[in-house]
């Protein structure tokens, strides 16, 4: 059975909170979105970064996004409890592209973020 559009809405402005985060270069908004025990894995310029996502949070609150930052959030599906969104991001820090996804748990009402796992577009990658 497909979500009401109202789920929809309510996904949507959870993974607005990832994007505000990474667009101000402030974690507190994505500390509303993730649970306390979330993981993320991704490559970061050839480096696999894996395990709390206390790793977002330092690279957010870092290296701030630059005035070119663009992103889209996409949701791929809801089903109940589980949603995944996709965020494509475009000059990150000024020079890296990103494509997000994260997988969200509606836990108590709310929509959560347990994992966020990521790809560099490889012509962003500094080596």
């Amino acid at each position: 059975m497909r979500a009401p559009i109202s789920e929809y809405k309510a996904v949507e402005e959870a993974a607005m909170k990832f994007v505000k985060s990474v667009a101000e270069g402030n974690s507190r908004y994505a500390r509303e979105l993730f649970t306390k025990d979330a993981v993320l894995f991704g490559y970061l310029d050839g480096e696999l970064e894996h395990g709390s996502i206390e790793q977002f949070y330092h690279n957010v609150d870092t290296v701030g996004a630059g005035a070119d930052f663009k992103a889209r959030v996409d949701i791929v599906s809801i089903e109940e409890t589980v949603a995944v969104i996709r965020v494509l991001e475009e000059k990150w820090g000024g020079r890296i592209d990103f494509t997000d996804y994260l997988l969200l748990m509606k836990m108590h009402g709310e929509w959560k973020c347990v994992a966020k796992a990521y790809n560099q577009n490889s012509d962003t990658i500094k080596r």
